[in-house]
């Protein structure tokens, strides 16, 4: 199983935090980049789609809310069906 695949995985179950550099892998997977931020907060681009925020704990973890927000708006739970019944 892909590293993209197993941090969706992860995603999907829902914990408590994740690490910035798991959401940062996930981010990047889905063709979005870092901006340059002046706030505690991380902002992620893609041609064509509307930044996304990640407020962060203390610049290394993600809350839950945020996790469930992200699986939402990339809808990695259809990824992750459409990766297994290919």
């Amino acid at each position: 199983m892909m590293r993209l695949e197993k941090l969706v995985m992860l995603f999907l179950r829902e914990p408590a935090e994740v690490s910035f550099q798991d959401v940062v892998k996930v981010l990047d997977g889905f063709g979005y980049e870092e901006q340059p931020s002046k706030s505690g907060h991380k902002v992620f681009a893609k041609p064509g789609e509307y930044p996304i925020t990640v407020p962060t704990v203390k610049g290394r973890r993600v809350k839950r809310v945020y996790v469930r927000k992200l699986i939402e708006r990339l809808g990695l739970e259809e990824w992750y069906e459409k990766q297994h019944n290919a």
